[in-house]
Parts: C-alpha cells; sequence; structure tokens
C-alpha cells in the first residue's frame, strides 16, 4: 500500500510499505479519508526527529521510519472479533494518543501526560496519511450524519485548541484575546466564540489576517500598526481581557498576552515555543496573573468536540486552505507550509 514515511528531517517518501497484518480482537482496520499537516509534523520534517523515536519507544516498540498522520478521518474496513463500538462501513474520526494506563498520571485520568505516552503517525506502526492503519477500539468515535469527512479529520486540532480555551476558563461573557491566528488561533477564536465570550484576534501574517477575518466571530487586530494591549485596555474601561489563548508560540505574542490580561486573568499558551522566551516574572505576581501551559488535549474529549462540529457550533471547515494528493505532500504541503512566502495555513492531504 502507498503511505507517506518519515526518514530523517528533509526527507519524507511516498513509498509502497506492507499492508497491516491481522487484526487483534480489540482493533479496527481502517481506510484513512483525510489527514492534517500538524506543526508537529513540521518540525519534524524541518528539525527532527524529535519526537519520532530512532530508538524502539518504551510503549510499543516503534523506531523510524514512520508513516505520518496523526489528524485524521477514516472508513472502518474490518473490526477484531471483541470490538462492539463501530463496525465496518461507518466513518470516524481517530483519537491518537497512546498511552500505559498504569503511570502516576494515566492512574489520575491525565492520560495526556502519560510517562510513556505514543502517537498514531509519529510514533507507533501506523499513520493516517496511508492507505490502511490499524488502531485499537477505543481510539475511533463515530462521526453522525451532520459531519463530513473533512471535518472529521480537524477534530483532533479543534481538541487542542478547545483545551487550550478551556484551561484559561472562558465563561459566557468574557472577553478573550487570540494571538497567532494559525489554525489552532483560529479553531481557539470559533470555540471561545462558541462559548458567547468577546473575541479579539492578533495576528501580522496577510494570509492569516484573511482567514481571522473570514471566521467572523470576532474583531483582528494588526500588532504592526496596533498596540493591542493599550488598544484591549481602552476598550475593557482600563482593565484588560479576561483571557489570552496564546497560540503563536512567539516570544513577543507571549508578552503581549500578559500585558493585554486582566489582573487576575489567565493566559493559557497552547502555541509551542521552539526556543526560550523571556517574560517578567514580577507580573504574574504583581498583577496575580495565571500563566497555564497546553499539551495535547483530555483523551476522552472526541464525543464532545464531535456534537460541536455536528451541530453547527463551530464552522471548522474554514481553517483548511488547501486539499492535496499524497504524492505532492512535500512540495505542495510541507515545503509550502515552511516557507516564508507561502500562502497555505491549514493543509489536509487526501490518503485514498
Amino acid at each position: 500500500m502507498r503511505a507517506a514515511v518519515f526518514h530523517d528531517a528533509k526527507d519524507i517518501r511516498v513509498e509502497e510499505v506492507a499492508e497491516p497484518g491481522a487484526l487483534g480482537a480489540n482493533d479496527v482496520r481502517l481506510k484513512p479519508f483525510w489527514c492534517g499537516i500538524c506543526g508537529t509534523d513540521l518540525h519534524e520534517y524541518a528539525v527532527g526527529p524529535i519526537v519520532i523515536p530512532t530508538q524502539p519507544h518504551r510503549l510499543n516498540g516503534s523506531t523510524a521510519p514512520q508513516i505520518l498522520g496523526h489528524e485524521f478521518s477514516a472508513e472502518v474496513l474490518e473490526v477484531g472479533k471483541d470490538v462492539r463500538s463501530v463496525r465496518a462501513g461507518d466513518r470516524v474520526s481517530v483519537m491518537p494518543l497512546l498511552f500505559c494506563g498504569a503511570c502516576y498520571f494515566c492512574q489520575r485520568g491525565l492520560n495526556h501526560l502519560c510517562t510513556s505516552m505514543a502517537c498514531v503517525g509519529l510514533s507507533d506502526s501506523w499513520g493516517g496519511i496511508a492507505e490502511q492503519a490499524i488502531v485499537h477500539e477505543s481510539k475511533v468515535a463515530k462521526l453522525p450524519d451532520s459531519m463530513n469527512d473533512i471535518q472529521g479529520a480537524l477534530v483532533e486540532p479543534t481538541a487542542v485548541a478547545a483545551y487550550g480555551v478551556d484551561k484559561a476558563q472562558v465563561r459566557p461573557g468574557d472577553t478573550v484575546l487570540v494571538t497567532g491566528l494559525g489554525p489552532i488561533g483560529a479553531l481557539a477564536s470559533m470555540y471561545a466564540a462558541s462559548l458567547g465570550a468577546t473575541v479579539f484576534m492578533s495576528e501580522v501574517n496577510p494570509k492569516r489576517q484573511e482567514l481571522a477575518r473570514s471566521l467572523d466571530v470576532g474583531e483582528l487586530l494588526d500588532p504592526r500598526s496596533t498596540d493591542v494591549a493599550a488598544e484591549l485596555r481602552d476598550r475593557t474601561g482600563g482593565i484588560g481581557v479576561d483571557a489570552v489563548i496564546e497560540c503563536s508560540g512567539n516570544e513577543i505574542a507571549l508578552q503581549t498576552a500578559l500585558a493585554s490580561v486582566r489582573a487576575s486573568g489567565s493566559v493559557s499558551q497552547t502555541g509551542l515555543h521552539t526556543k526560550p522566551a523571556a517574560i517578567d516574572p514580577m507580573v504574574l505576581s504583581e498583577r496575580d496573573i495565571t500563566l497555564r501551559g497546553t499539551w495535547c488535549y483530555p483523551v476522552t474529549d472526541w464525543p464532545r468536540i464531535i456534537d460541536l462540529i455536528g451541530r453547527g457550533r463551530m464552522d471548522v471547515e474554514k481553517v483548511v486552505s488547501a486539499k492535496i494528493d499524497m504524492a505532492d505532500i512535500v512540495e505542495k504541503g510541507f515545503e509550502t507550509l515552511l516557507s516564508p512566502t507561502g500562502d497555505q495555513v491549514k493543509v489536509l492531504v487526501r490518503a485514498f
């Protein structure tokens, strides 16, 4: 079967690989439909391997070369003898996190912080940018008829974005700033608006500004021409916003977040920083600000996110800027997304 396989930095190949073998009793054989290229995938391609193991992974023994893809929808082709929640022909979205179930964090329901965590498409035998994949029954959630396959592939990044907003404890009536309008920032803006918050968005990239405006969920502020923190204080009677969801992984954006949030407000650091960022910790103390990190999402969140999308509360397809064939994944996917002059925001890859 065809699959997009990571071998090393700048070395992703679309090649023939062996099809998955027999199913275990609780396994599900999938035919992936669409799969998103994630920021983690981009980091692996640019400077990896980082997350992709070069020695056998402690949880499942996987190692590079790695079939890519962890944001995907699929059709169920076959199920193991003990599978009850899905059957052949069902359409599903995949929750890709793999965890031990026995460590300190797993025993406390924090499976996304498992000390042995692995991930389909990054540290597993299979991934979503392939003609077939095998996952455990617990990793699939059925899609309702009200959702299409593209929306199903966007459940995973939506879960990331929603977790960032939830960690900031956003409530109806709150004012929220989202910094960085890439896919996660756009989805975070939609989710915050769906909760009843007043949303402001900060972005410098013209293409992403265009995306922000198209969402129709809040007001865009351009930090190149506007002092975002000062503007938001003016808009809130000198107080500041209740919460900031920092989605850019940028030092200046984090500093803007801390300057924009009100005293006793929350900043959720959802974008991943690839290098250290300087802040003044005294600001946290003097203004009683909560700065929270986020990592992935609760592994039980799929039914809730699917319900939000399926009921039309979030028009997640708006974040998709291109849909490409697997054969074009390097040139039209990774290279375009990493290019300083690239005009894409969220690229989905057709696996079928």
